[in-house]
C-alpha cells in the first residue's frame, strides 16, 4: 500500500493488471488504468488528453506531467449510477482534442464498462449511430468492451433523445409561475402545494407503449399517428377548458420533469416527494419507465399517484420559498 499520512486509499494502491489499450478511431484510445499510469507509453504515443472515469483520480506523477490535459469524472461501475448527464461534457472534451489533432485516452479501471460507455456515446453522437451500431464499432476495435446493463439503458435513452441532453428538458416549477399562470393544477393532497399544471401532463392510452422524446419543446415523437390525433384532441380540450372525451387513462398521472424534482438530475430512478411537506407523491425512472395499471408503458416516466394529489381549478399565485 502506498505511504500517506491520512491512511486513505489513493490510486497508487490499486493494480488494474497489464497495460491494455486500443485505438478506436484515429487518435482516440480506450484503455485501462495501467495504460493511463504508463508515463513512457503516454509520452511515446504523444497522449495529450486523458479522460478518467473512475472512483479515484490518476496518481500525482501523471497529474504533474507537462502538456497533459486531464478530466476526472467520479463514477462507480454500478447500473444505477447516472452516467448520462456526462455525455455532453465528455463529448466536447474528446471532440475538441481530436479537432486540434491531439491524442486522447479514455480510461476507467479495466477499460471495459465506464470508459467504454463514454466512448460509445461519443461515437453515437459523432456519427449519428444507434447504440447497437456504435457498440459493434467499438467492440470491433476492443473486443472486451461491456457496459453494465444500467449504462446500456442510458445509452439507448441517449439515442432516443437524439444524442442531446436538452437544456430545456426540466420545465419551470408551476408553483412559482407568475406570468400567465394556468387555471387548472394538481396540488399535494396533504399541504396543498401546487406540483403540476395541466400543460405538464403527458397523456397515455390503455395497453399502448409510448416513448416521450424531450428534444426542444415537448414532442410526441415515437407515437403512432392515431396516438398523435388523440393527443391533439387532448391539447385542444386543455386550451378550451372543455371536458375531455378522449380515451386517455387517468389511473396514473404522467408529467414532464419539473424544477421542484430535486433528485432527477443525479439519479436514474427514485421517489418524487412533495417539495414542501416531503410526502411521497410518485416516482420517476429515466431508463425503465413505468407501467400504468391500464397496461400502458411510458418511458422515461415521471408520475404522480392520483390518490396523493387533488385537481384544482384555482391557482394561488404566491411565490413559495422552499
Amino acid at each position: 500500500m502506498a505511504n500517506n499520512d491520512s491512511n486513505e486509499l489513493t490510486r497508487e494502491d490499486f493494480d488494474a493488471g497489464p497495460s491494455s489499450y486500443d485505438e478506436i478511431e484515429p487518435n482516440l484510445y480506450l484503455g485501462n488504468l495501467t495504460a493511463a499510469k504508463d508515463i513512457k507509453w503516454l509520452k511515446d504515443t504523444k497522449i495529450s488528453h486523458i479522460l478518467t472515469v473512475d472512483s479515484c483520480p490518476l496518481p500525482r506523477q501523471v497529474e504533474q506531467l507537462p502538456n497533459i490535459n486531464l478530466k476526472f469524472i467520479q463514477i462507480t461501475d454500478m447500473p444505477r449510477e447516472n452516467i448520462l448527464t456526462f455525455f455532453e461534457d465528455t463529448y466536447q472534451f474528446i471532440d475538441n482534442a481530436l479537432q486540434n489533432d491531439k491524442k486522447v485516452l479514455v480510461h476507467c479501471y479495466f477499460g471495459v464498462s465506464r470508459s467504454a460507455t463514454l466512448v460509445i456515446a461519443y461515437i453515437m453522437k459523432k456519427h449519428k449511430l444507434t447504440y447497437e451500431d456504435a457498440y459493434k464499432l467499438v467492440k470491433s476495435k476492443r473486443r472486451f468492451v461491456g457496459p453494465n446493463p444500467g449504462f446500456i439503458a442510458q445509452l439507448k435513452l441517449y439515442e432516443t433523445m437524439g444524442f442531446t441532453i436538452d437544456n430545456h428538458l426540466i420545465k419551470p416549477d408551476p408553483q412559482l409561475t407568475t406570468v400567465r399562470p394556468e387555471p387548472t393544477v394538481y396540488r399535494c393532497k396533504r399541504c396543498r402545494r401546487v406540483v403540476a399544471s395541466a400543460s405538464n401532463l403527458l397523456p397515455h392510452f390503455p395497453n399502448e407503449r409510448q416513448i416521450w422524446r424531450y428534444i426542444g419543446n415537448k414532442t410526441y415523437d415515437g407515437l403512432s399517428p392515431k396516438q398523435i390525433q388523440k393527443l391533439a384532441k387532448i391539447e385542444k380540450h386543455k386550451k378550451d377548458g372543455t371536458s375531455n372525451s378522449t380515451e386517455a387513462c387517468t389511473k396514473t398521472h404522467f408529467i414532464e420533469p419539473l424544477a421542484w424534482m430535486r433528485d432527477i438530475i443525479h439519479n436514474v430512478e427514485g421517489k418524487l416527494n412533495c417539495p414542501k411537506c416531503e410526502t411521497k407523491l410518485g416516482s420517476f425512472s429515466w431508463i425503465s419507465g413505468c407501467q400504468c395499471p391500464c397496461g400502458a408503458k411510458v418511458a422515461p416516466a415521471f408520475y404522480l399517484v392520483p390518490s396523493k394529489v387533488d385537481w384544482s381549478n384555482v391557482v394561488q399565485n404566491v411565490l413559495v420559498t422552499i
